[in-house]
């Protein structure tokens, strides 16, 4: 498997996909520095003043194990298959969580115009480390009493600071369709092969993610049902549906790529017709075919 993969941005289109039509945005590797310092993954709650969004809603509560509760502002680290994650990963997701809530403060406050910059809650925050595999090393490392369980599999809160730090393993989540979009990044093939049947793209980014994953994974005989004709199709479609109405220009540009004479012979003659004035439907015939329809209509007559 290509080493080089970038994991970090798959999971981000996984993600951006799961939450179209919910009330967050993705973001990925934010820039928290003057010195280049990124943060993985965030995810943030949409301004209720923003456009509509491009697809249907979706409920909140059939998000993936472990994403029950995001806030208005949540941070994200992320270890592949190829990584481990370790106490030194949560330290920098410790620090770039007080940045980013600095910055946050400094934004809000500018935006309402107040003389003083005080810090948003602590609750608006949530931060998250994702591991693919279980951080054996991590664990070694925690405090007694640290790590503690939740409702799901997999999914763990560990007390470190002023507010816990949600653990997701990915390996150890219950293999249900509402984790498909965790298990894409499983380390196990017959987990990916799972998480790849169940998953459903919200998006174009959704069908590109599922087509990017399963020829990362070498596994185009993953599916033969699913053709690459179906893939352009769906990709069509959602494109489509993500557009909404199309401009004058938009719709100029799309006739400019169909074939006009392939349109036209699957119209009936009165859909051809319509609404052309009649010198433009006699424009083009011969001094034959115009006394052949002289002829025709004064049969009618």
């Amino acid at each position: 498997m290509d080493k080089h993969t970038p994991w970090h941005r798959l999971l981000g289109m996984a993600l951006t996909d799961l939450l179209t039509g919910r009330p967050w945005r993705v973001e990925l590797e934010t820039e928290l520095a003057l010195k280049s310092q990124r943060l993985d993954l965030l995810i943030i709650e949409r301004d209720p003043g923003a456009a509509p969004l491009s697809a249907p809603d979706a409920p909140a509560d059939e998000l993936p194990d472990g994403l029950e509760n995001l806030a208005p502002h949540n941070l994200m680290t992320y270890k592949s298959h190829q990584e481990s994650l370790d106490a030194w990963a949560l330290e920098e997701l410790i620090g770039h969580y007080v940045t980013y809530r600095k910055l946050c403060s400094i934004q809000a406050a500018h935006t309402a115009r107040a003389r003083s910059i005080p810090l948003l809650p602590a609750a608006h925050f949530h931060r998250y480390a994702v591991a693919t595999r279980a951080p054996q090393s991590l664990v070694r490392q925690l405090p007694p009493g640290t790590r503690r369980t939740t409702t799901w599999p997999g999914v763990y809160d560990l007390a470190l600071g002023m507010a816990p730090i949600r653990l997701i393993v990915i390996d150890e989540l219950d293999p249900q369709p509402r984790n498909a979009p965790w298990e894409l990044f499983a380390s196990t093939m017959d987990r990916r092969r799972q998480g790849l049947a169940d998953y459903h793209a919200r998006s174009p980014i959704g069908v590109l993610l599922r087509r990017q994953l399963t020829r990362a994974y070498h596994l185009e005989e993953l599916d033969m049902a699913y053709t690459v004709d179906d893939f352009k199709r769906e990709s069509i479609d959602l494109l489509i549906d993500d557009l909404g109405p199309l401009t004058a220009e938009q719709t100029r540009r799309l006739l400019e790529r169909m074939n006009i004479q392939d349109l036209l012979r699957d119209l009936p003659p009165e859909e051809r017709l319509r609404g052309l004035p009649p010198e433009e439907r006699l424009r083009g015939l011969d001094a034959e075919e115009l006394h052949q329809l002289q002829e025709y209509l004064k049969k009618l007559n």
